[in-house]
């Protein structure tokens, strides 16, 4: 009987001192420095392979991408999650709402990718304005021995107009700026910390600026920002750039625009039905795209992943987490 009571104290403090791995489901591809940070801590279920249906209940947290799905019937399979981490900005297609419902805290990675964004919208700039994709193409088909290269659009003093005021849009008003560019830019409200010019509609500003660029991201259920009408306002001679999300543009809108040669060109980094992007699209000469690269730099998708791995810590730990989603941010206490 001691000897039963030893061996039991025995294995009770080796499992105190080595508590068993909590085990988590990868809901999307994630980056190999990711994975390799999650193998280190943590037993990974993969979401589509699951075969043994007794991992569902021992689940405790998600973990995934930005295009990562969770509804209310995933939720309903994992009983005892109480934890989704995103790697990413977006969690468009987390309902939030159900989560909160039912005790589960959602994480992201903003902020981090804003000069990422701002560096890639300068470059769809120019790209888009001078033509740089087209004439790499011409040179290495030999066409530059037959003739020259046909003229392109200045961007040097030009005007920016940006949707949104946030930590993109103020990043590329830098960089805007450096080009001697003039900034103007449309928000919910002016911002009295701003020098730039502000309108109130998206419509005034697409008027006035020669390009055009989509720095906030709508919801996937929000109308699109810039449709047909602010196509027309923008014109013939203006570029539309977008490196939000696609739900911010009419995409079929922008196609028409593009075949009327409403306006002379487009830059895009995001499309509806990632990673098809339409044939129309695709063959215009006059618009270069990106197959959503925003943030996809070694340097930016480690801070992301460092991010998501430290929420995920903080929860196991029950430490406050770093970066919930506005949603699960717990209000200011009261004076």
């Amino acid at each position: 009987m001691l000897a039963e009571r030893l061996k039991y104290k025995i294995e009770k403090e080796w499992m105190e001192l080595n508590p068993m791995p909590h085990e988590i489901m990868q809901l999307s591809n994630l980056p190999t420095f990711m994975m390799n940070g999650l193998q280190a801590d943590y037993i990974i279920h993969d979401h589509a392979n699951v075969k043994d249906v007794s991992v569902l209940e021992r689940v405790t947290a998600l973990v995934g991408d930005d295009a990562a799905k969770v509804d209310r019937n995933l939720l309903s399979m994992l009983p005892n999650v109480k934890m989704i981490a995103i790697f990413g900005e977006g969690y468009d297609f987390i309902d939030v709402t159900a989560a909160k419902a039912k005790g589960i805290a959602v994480t992201y990675t903003p902020g981090l990718a804003s000069d990422d964004a701002a560096d890639l919208a300068m470059g769809l700039i120019l790209s888009a304005a001078r033509r740089i994709p087209q004439a790499e193409r011409f040179l290495r088909a030999g066409d530059w021995v037959s003739e020259p290269f046909p003229l392109s659009r200045k961007v040097c003093g030009s005007r920016l107009g940006c949707v949104g005021s946030g930590r993109i849009a103020q990043a590329l008003a830098q960089r805007a700026q450096a080009f001697g560019m003039s900034v103007a830019y449309t928000d919910a409200s002016a911002s009295s910390t701003l020098p730039w010019s502000f309108y109130p509609s998206l419509e005034a500003l697409a008027a006035e600026v020669d390009f055009l660029v989509v720095c906030e991201a709508t919801s996937a259920q929000t109308a699109p920002v810039v449709d047909a009408s602010v196509l027309r306002a923008l014109g013939a001679k203006g570029y539309l750039i977008n490196v939000a999300k696609a739900a911010c543009v009419d995409q079929q809108a922008l196609i028409q625009a593009l075949k009327d040669k409403a306006i002379a060109g487009a830059g895009l980094d995001v499309f509806w039905d990632e990673p098809r992007v339409p044939s129309e699209l695709r063959t215009f000469a006059n618009v270069v795209l990106t197959p959503h690269i925003t943030s996809a730099t070694h340097e930016t998708r480690r801070a992301m992943a460092d991010l998501a791995l430290a929420n995920l810590k903080a929860f196991y730990n029950a430490q406050p987490l770093l970066s919930p989603v506005p949603e699960c941010q717990e209000p200011a206490a009261l004076a």
